[in-house]
C-alpha cells in the first residue's frame, strides 16, 4: 500500500456528545447522511455511521433509523459505509446488588448488535475487540459472542474493523483473526484517548502499530484536544486518518467546529501539508481490500 495514499473516515456522529455540547452534531437521518455526503465532497471516502434517537438525541439500535440513514447516504454519494457495532455492549451495575444490569444498561444479544449489517450489507463495519471501563460505564464484549459476530459479518461479505483501545485487544483480534476466518488482510483501527484505554501519546500508536499481523491494513485516531495531533503521526506512520464529531466537538481550541465537512477539510489540509494524499472512495475500495 502507497504509504502517501490516504485513506480519511469521518466518523459523523457517535453515540456519546450531543447538541447541548455543539448545536452542529447531526442527529436526524437525513442530517447524518448529508453530513457524510458533505465530508465525501470535501476528501472522507469511509463514512463511519452510528444512528440517533430523533427525540432524546441518544445512541440508537433501531434498524430503520440506519435504513434511513443508509438509503439517503446511497442515493447520492459512493463513500463506503462502515456501520458500527458497538451499541448494545454497556453494562452498569445495579447499585444494590451488582450482579444484576442497572439503569443505562444496554448490553444485549450479539444477534440484536449486528442485525442492521446483516440486513444492508455495508463494505465495513466495526467490531469492538475489549471489554473495558468505558468513562463511567462498563463496555462488554465477550469473546464467545466476538467470535459468532466477526463469523457473521463476514460470511455476509461484510469486512470487519478489528477496534483496539489498548494493548490486549490487539492479542484478542489476532486470535479472531486464526479462528473466526477473518480474510487477509485485516482491516484495524488503533483508538486512543479513551477513557480508559490507551493514552493518545506517539509511545502508544507506536507500540500499538508494532502489535499489529505483518499484513494489516490500519487506520488510528486521538480522541479530544489530540485529534488533529495524532491524524498527523498516524499518516506519517504509514496509516490511514479518521476524524468527524464523534472524536471531537472543536475546530480548533476554543471554537466549536461547524461541520464534520469543515473537520474533514482541516484534516485533508494537513494530511497535504505532509506530503500525502486523501483518496476517492473507487481507490479506496482497492487499497482496503474490499469486495468488489
Amino acid at each position: 500500500m502507497d504509504s502517501n495514499r490516504v485513506v480519511l473516515t469521518v466518523c459523523v456522529t457517535g453515540g456519546i456528545s450531543d447538541r447541548s455540547t455543539n448545536p452542529a452534531i447531526p442527529v436526524t437521518p437525513k442530517e447524518i447522511a448529508e453530513s457524510a455526503v458533505e465530508a465525501c465532497e470535501a476528501g472522507a471516502s469511509v463514512a463511519h455511521i452510528h444512528v440517533r434517537d430523533v427525540e432524546t438525541q441518544k445512541q440508537s439500535m433501531d434498524i430503520k433509523l440506519y435504513n434511513e440513514v443508509v438509503h439517503r447516504i446511497r442515493d447520492h454519494s459512493d463513500i463506503i459505509l462502515n456501520l458500527t457495532t458497538g451499541p448494545g455492549s454497556r453494562f452498569i451495575p445495579d447499585k444494590s446488588n451488582p450482579s444484576y444490569p442497572g439503569p443505562g444498561t444496554t448490553l444485549c444479544s450479539p444477534q440484536a448488535r449486528i442485525e442492521h449489517v446483516l440486513t444492508l450489507r455495508p463494505e465495513i463495519c466495526t467490531l469492538d475487540m475489549g471489554s473495558m471501563d468505558f468513562g463511567p460505564n462498563v463496555i462488554v464484549n465477550y469473546l464467545p459472542h466476538l467470535e459468532w459476530m466477526a463469523k457473521q459479518v463476514t460470511d455476509a461479505g461484510v469486512k470487519p474493523e478489528l477496534e483496539v483501545f489498548d494493548m490486549g485487544h490487539i492479542e484478542k483480534a489476532k486470535h479472531l483473526i486464526r479462528t473466526c476466518e477473518i480474510e487477509s488482510p485485516p482491516l484495524f483501527q488503533l483508538c486512543t484517548g479513551i477513557n480508559w484505554g490507551v493514552p493518545a501519546t506517539p509511545e502508544s500508536m507506536i507500540a500499538m502499530k508494532s502489535l499489529l499481523p505483518y499484513d494489516a491494513i490500519w487506520a488510528g485516531f486521538g480522541i479530544g484536544s489530540n485529534c488533529f495531533r495524532m491524524a498527523a503521526l498516524v499518516a506519517i506512520l504509514g496509516g490511514n486518518v479518521r476524524i468527524g464529531f464523534e472524536d471531537t466537538l472543536y475546530i480548533e481550541k476554543g471554537k466549536l467546529a461547524s461541520s464534520n465537512k469543515q473537520l474533514v477539510e482541516k484534516v485533508v489540509d494537513l494530511l497535504h501539508l505532509l506530503g500525502k494524499e486523501p483518496v476517492r472512495p473507487d481507490e479506496a475500495r482497492k487499497l482496503l481490500k474490499l469486495k468488489e
